[in-house]
């Protein structure tokens, strides 16, 4: 982000960037000091923020069209996996100092890509000077049936566990661009994990299935395993996770099956954005059918058991997989 002549002010900035993006009459083409949105009626709203800051979650290199999906995105997915459907956002963007025009430009355009491809408006925000490195904060909007939002807490002994897409993708990105592991060895498939670490994919599809079909759910964002303690720990439950049943692509299949070792980053690397979920068995067939014939793969990767604790994983045999970390830890 170099250093441009001239940079329009913060007012300038939003009436040419983000006003056009604003378009809910709730939110008052960001001419007031608090947006609007009237739930219909049978509705609950559902409420969501998540923030991503350059170094933590993104590089600062990144495309500023990948960040401004990614900080999008990753709140859609927790709209989807509590069984919603997403409305609307509010933004609040920290500026380095060497931010430019065609920068910010670029990142709302992605924002307008995304708008159009969910069906998302936004509703206000903050502009700001950053001290350090550029943040994106989003707070989601979403609505849901009354009644209808999917918790963690309620789990049963005896609930099928299944996950959606594939797991480890963003992990293992991640660890190709930080020299951890050999771009070679990631070979073409390098470009398709690059892909899923800058542009997660919520699977809005499967929400209504969760909503229907599903005892407990969340997305997966800080790791596999550790995900699932969280739902362990909410239902006051435990379980297994098959290591062997967890759903790869066949970039991440191609590195793990070279290097096994690295089956504990995509456990517990996190940044998937996929859903993960506890279906009552009974449920189990429908779930199956609707994930179909959303478009979206699930897989069965483990069961929830009666007790409290860790959950288990296990290899192809049944021995315990030995894990020294669960899950990502931004204070850890």
């Amino acid at each position: 982000m170099g250093q441009g002549a001239r940079r329009p002010g913060e007012f300038e900035l939003i009436d040419r960037y983000f006003r056009p993006l604003a378009t809910s009459p709730g939110a008052f083409g960001l001419g007031d000091d608090a947006a609007l949105f009237r739930a219909a009626a049978g509705d609950d709203v559902l409420l969501k923020t998540d923030l991503v800051a350059a170094g933590v979650h993104f590089f600062p290199d990144d495309p500023p069209g990948s960040i401004a999906k990614k900080a999008l995105r990753v709140n859609l997915s927790d709209i989807a996996s509590k069984g919603g459907v997403p409305v609307g956002y509010l933004l609040s963007l920290a500026l380095p100092a060497d931010w430019t025009e065609a920068w910010v430009k670029a990142f709302a355009a992605g924002l307008k890509a995304d708008q159009k491809t969910y069906g998302v408006t936004l509703f206000g925000g903050d502009t700001s000077r950053a001290a350090g490195g550029l943040t994106v904060s989003v707070a989601a909007i979403g609505r849901i049936p009354r009644g209808g939002m999917v918790h963690r807490s309620g789990a049963a002994p005896g609930d099928l566990l299944y996950v959606s897409g594939t797991i480890g993708d963003a992990a293992l990105a991640l660890a190709v661009r930080l020299g951890r592991i050999n771009a070679r060895a990631a070979g073409r498939g390098a470009i398709s994990l690059l892909d899923r670490y800058l542009h997660p994919q919520p699977r809005m599809g499967l929400a209504a299935a969760i909503r229907r079909y599903a005892s407990a759910a969340m997305d997966v964002s800080d790791g596999l395993v550790g995900d699932f303690g969280h739902i362990c720990r909410q239902s006051k439950v435990s379980g297994v996770i098959e290591a062997a049943a967890v759903p790869l692509s066949p970039a991440a299949r191609r590195l793990v099956r070279a290097d096994p070792g690295l089956m504990t980053t995509v456990l517990t690397g996190g940044d998937d954005y996929e859903i993960l979920a506890a279906i009552p068995p009974k449920n189990a067939a429908g779930f199956e059918r609707a994930a179909r014939a959303a478009g979206v793969p699930v897989t069965r990767i483990g069961q929830v058991r009666a007790g409290k604790g860790r959950p288990a994983v296990v290899d192809a045999t049944g021995s315990p997989v030995p894990l020294e970390h669960v899950s990502y830890d931004h204070f850890g």
